[in-house]
């Protein structure tokens, strides 16, 4: 596997050669450092450790320091691994990981947090179609759950059933995204489609 950690830009629309309109996302990707490399033998599997993103130092721990140091660089916000990573990109310790471990054209999955949206209704949350403006006698029920358990049998409600309750905020993979193109000299892929997150959100792109 090969990744980054990447910050959403926002989004835009490129035109190709032929005239087609794309939809893509702009992503920051890195630079990052590699602040750990992990082996099967000290730790029992192999991973690369990366940090993306600077933070005060006054805002860091003393364990947290000295990890930074190791690596040679200044405290960093956002860290992560990446697991088997790939031998064509694998970094040493310290070394700074950018975009250009990728090539247009190129499929990945991006992982994100998506947007926190509440306490939804089931037609937001779940695309319930209510009742399509025939209530049928009964008044405010064009937007309601209707019927969710049984009376006297099995008098509960079952576990699992789509009912009203908080939405979004979750992580969320999207897989199969095209690298449309990329900018290295502002470390920007921009990725057709949308990923998960609000603008300025720490995403994952991944290989």
């Amino acid at each position: 596997m090969k990744g980054i950690i990447g910050k959403k830009i926002g989004m835009t629309s490129i035109f190709e050669a032929s005239g087609k309109q794309t939809a893509v996302t702009i992503i920051e990707a890195g630079p990052c450092v590699v602040t750990q490399v992990k082996s099967q033998s000290t730790d029992g599997y192999d991973a690369v450790q990366v940090a993306f993103g600077e933070k005060k130092e006054k805002n860091t721990t003393k364990a947290e320091q000295n990890h930074f140091a190791k690596a040679q660089t200044s405290p960093k916000r956002y860290v992560t691994e990446f697991r088997n990573p790939d031998a064509s990109v694998a970094k040493a310790l310290g070394e700074t990981l950018t975009c250009d471990i990728f090539a247009e054209g190129e499929t990945i999955d991006v992982v994100g947090t998506s947007k926190g949206k509440g306490f939804q209704g089931v037609v937001k949350r779940h695309g319930f179609s209510g009742v399509g403006e025939a209530t049928h006698g009964q008044h405010d029920r064009q937007r309601a759950p209707g019927s969710v358990g049984g009376s006297s049998y099995p008098s509960r409600v079952f576990k699992g059933m789509r009912m009203a309750g908080q939405t979004g905020n979750e992580r969320v993979k999207v897989k199969g995204l095209k690298i449309v193109k990329i900018f290295p000299e502002k470390n920007y892929i921009l990725v057709s489609g949308s990923v998960p997150g609000h603008i300025g959100s720490i995403v994952l792109i991944q290989k």
